[in-house]
């Protein structure tokens, strides 16, 4: 991978503040892998939640200063770790269509935006795999799976783990219920969903549950305190392969050392 590709990270405002270890896991794997990683931190938000809620001018807004932001990054690539805000940012040519100071500029931004499954399948792997045993569910966050139309990419990082035993979840297509604001306007429905994906995924029995997108995890977590079982622990599917490139064992994967 010569030369250097520079990847700027988006920070994301519910993964740093909630999943800030993702982000770190993140930039450890991509620099292993080669990659030159920047996060700028003056970053806006991207907006994703005001086009869930429908509040489109405002998040034009955002758009504008999160394009702005990386554009005097001089990237190659925007690598993106949480999925709400990655299909909202490969749409920003589509929201800010009708801003003729804008439209060319959001095309191209879009164009560089990369799930990090995606950018890390774009070259084969630097760093040795080492074994991380464990039964691991993965569910497919929604803006993953049908909004991105991602979701061999994940499955194929995480098979490349040599011991990791890759669960399927039955109904994959089925939303967990977070869906972006939808549990917050639509608690409900949302609690039936997420009870309905509980189901699932204690069908497979796992030791882990893995998903791309932070609304996901914290809806399946409150599902299964609802249930009054031991959670599971929750991770994203970054996190498992720094693991496993850092030669972590499953002990102290689960007992959430890894730092």
């Amino acid at each position: 991978m010569k030369p250097t590709v520079r990847v700027g990270m988006l920070a994301g405002c519910v993964q740093q503040v909630f999943f800030q270890h993702v982000n770190q896991a993140t930039v450890r794997v991509l620099a292993a892998e080669g990659y030159e990683v920047v996060v700028p931190p003056d970053q806006s938000c991207c907006g994703a939640l005001m086009v869930h809620c429908g509040v489109e001018q405002d998040a034009r807004a955002q758009a504008r200063k999160l394009i702005d932001t990386f554009e005097n990054a001089n990237v190659d690539y925007i690598v993106v770790n949480a999925a709400g805000c990655g299909s909202t940012m490969k749409e920003y040519g589509h929201l800010l269509s009708d801003d003729a100071d804008w439209s060319d500029r959001a095309k191209k931004f879009s164009a560089k935006c990369r799930d990090i499954s995606e950018l890390l399948l774009l070259n084969p792997p630097r760093q040795t795999r080492n074994p991380l045993p464990i039964r691991v569910a993965y569910q497919d966050a929604c803006h993953l799976r049908h909004a991105q139309g991602i979701f061999d990419e994940p499955r194929s990082l995480l098979r490349g783990i040599p011991e990791l035993q890759l669960l399927e979840i039955g109904e994959p297509n089925l939303c967990c219920g977070s869906a972006g604001v939808y549990n917050l306007l639509h608690p409900e429905p949302a609690r039936v969903l997420g009870d309905r994906k509980v189901d699932n995924v204690l069908c497979v029995q796992p030791q882990v549950l893995v998903s791309a997108n932070p609304g996901c995890l914290l809806q399946i977590q409150a599902g299964l305190r609802r249930r009054g079982v031991p959670e599971i622990p929750t991770f994203h599917m970054i996190e498992l392969l720094d693991a496993s490139i850092r030669g972590l064992s499953a002990e102290m994967l689960l007992n959430r050392s890894v730092k």
